[in-house]
C-alpha cells in the first residue's frame, strides 16, 4: 500500500487513539451503559430538571463514543477497498477511496477537538452579542457584518438562531444585536470569537472611495440551566423600559415593551425586545443576565488569558483578536493564533472553523502546558 495512505491512516489511528484517551474509553462505556439503563426508568421525568440533565450528558456521551466506533469501522472499511482496488487496477475507486480517506482524516480531526471541549458550559446554547465600535456608520455596517457572518456559520452547522435584541445604526448597519445560538456544543466552539474584530476596506459610504479602518466586537456567553445557581439581588440592578425598534409591526413600536436590565455591581447590561410583552423580555433578560454573570464566573475560575472587563475597556486598537484586510489586499489573519487565508469571502461567509480550532487547540494546549 502506499505510503501516503499509511500515513492518512495512521493519523486516523492516532486520533482516535487520543479521543478514546480523553474519554477515558473503559469508564465512558460504563458510564454510557449506566446512562442508558436510567434512561429507560418509567419514573425518570418525573423530575425534569434531572431528567434533562441525564438526556444531555447520555446524548452527550453517545456521539463521542459512537463517532470513536464510526471512525474506525470507517478506516477499515476505507483501506480495505484501497487494497481491492489496487489489487484489480481500478484506479477510479481507489482514488475515490482515497479521498473518502482523507476526508475522514478531517473528522478525525474535528472530533478530537470535540472532544476537548470538556469545560463546565461548553455543550450549552449561548447567547452571541455584537457592538459596533467608534466610527459611525463604518463601524455599525461592519457589526452588521459580523452579525451575518456568525448567522452563516451556525446556519451552516445545524445551529438554531434565535434573535434576542437588535438596534439599528443610524445610516446602515447595526448598532448592537444579541442572538441565541441553540445547539450542542455551541458555546464552546463560539466561546474562542469573544474579542475584537478589525475591518480595513475601502468605505462603500465614503465619496472619494478612501480606505477606513473599523472595528467591532463579540462577546459570547453560555446560556445557563436551573441546576446552575446564579444569585442576584434585584436592588443591585436598575430596571429600564422602552420602545422596541426594528420590524415588529404596530405593536412593537406603540408599547414600551423592550427591557433593559443593568447589574451596577459588574456594570453588565442586558437587553431583549424580540417578545411581544414586556413581562416576556423582562423574564429573557433575567436569564441573560445570569448567563453573563455565569460567564464571567467561570472567566475567572478557568483563568483566561485576558478577564471579561479588561477586554471590554475598548473597541479599537491594540484589543482585536482579528484583522480583516479587504484592501489594499485580501487577508485575514488570526492574532492569538497567526492562522491566516486570502479567501476573504469564504470567511465572511461564516467558513470560520479553521480559526475557531486554532484557537481552542491553542488554549487547550495552554492548560495542559500549565498543568506539568
Amino acid at each position: 500500500m502506499r505510503a501516503e495512505i499509511e500515513a492518512l491512516a495512521a493519523d486516523i489511528r492516532k486520533s482516535v487513539a487520543l479521543l478514546k484517551r480523553h474519554l477515558n474509553w473503559d469508564d465512558a462505556l460504563m458510564r454510557l451503559d449506566e446512562l442508558n439503563a436510567q434512561a429507560e426508568d418509567p419514573n425518570l421525568w418525573n423530575d425534569g430538571d434531572k431528567a434533562q440533565k441525564l438526556m444531555r450528558e447520555r446524548t452527550q456521551l453517545d456521539t463521542q463514543v459512537s463517532g470513536c466506533r464510526k471512525l474506525e469501522a470507517d478506516l477499515d472499511d476505507m483501506l480495505g477497498l484501497i487494497e481491492l482496488a489496487d489489487a484489480e487496477g481500478d484506479t477510479d475507486v481507489a482514488a475515490d477511496a482515497e479521498a473518502q480517506l482523507r476526508a475522514l482524516k478531517d473528522l478525525a480531526g474535528k472530533l478530537e477537538l470535540e472532544t476537548l471541549l470538556s469545560g463546565e458550559a461548553d455543550a450549552n446554547d449561548c447567547y452571541l452579542e455584537i457592538n459596533s465600535g467608534a466610527g459611525g456608520t463604518e463601524a455599525q455596517d461592519w457589526a452588521e457584518m459580523l452579525l451575518r457572518m456568525y448567522s452563516r456559520w451556525a446556519e451552516q452547522h445545524g445551529y438554531k438562531l434565535e434573535f434576542v435584541e437588535e438596534s439599528a445604526g443610524e445610516g446602515a448597519g447595526i448598532k448592537s444585536a444579541t442572538i441565541r445560538v441553540v445547539g450542542h456544543n455551541a458555546y464552546g466552539w463560539l466561546k474562542t470569537e469573544a474579542g475584537v474584530h478589525r475591518l480595513v476596506r475601502i468605505s462603500p459610504f465614503d465619496s472619494n472611495a478612501r480606505r477606513q479602518t473599523s472595528f467591532a466586537s463579540a462577546w459570547v456567553y453560555p446560556v445557563v440551566d436551573d441546576t446552575i445557581d446564579i444569585q442576584i439581588n434585584e436592588s443591585d440592578c436598575r430596571i429600564d423600559t422602552y420602545r422596541a425598534s426594528g420590524a415588529g409591526g404596530q405593536h412593537i413600536n406603540k408599547t414600551d415593551s423592550a427591557v433593559r436590565i443593568t447589574h451596577i455591581p459588574t456594570g453588565i447590561a442586558v437587553a431583549c425586545q424580540t417578545e411581544r410583552s414586556q413581562h416576556q423580555n423582562r423574564a429573557r433578560a433575567w436569564d441573560m443576565l445570569r448567563a453573563r454573570l455565569y460567564e464571567a464566573e467561570l472567566q475567572k475560575r478557568e483563568a483566561a488569558a485576558q478577564a471579561l472587563e479588561d477586554t471590554k475597556t475598548d473597541i479599537g486598537w491594540g484589543h482585536q483578536i482579528r484583522s480583516y484586510v479587504l484592501q489594499p489586499y485580501q487577508m485575514i489573519k488570526d492574532l492569538r493564533t497567526n492562522v491566516e487565508t486570502s479567501d476573504t469571502q469564504a470567511v465572511l461567509d461564516g467558513d470560520l472553523d479553521m480559526f475557531m480550532a486554532a484557537s481552542l487547540a491553542s488554549r487547550i494546549k495552554g492548560k495542559d502546558e500549565g498543568a506539568t
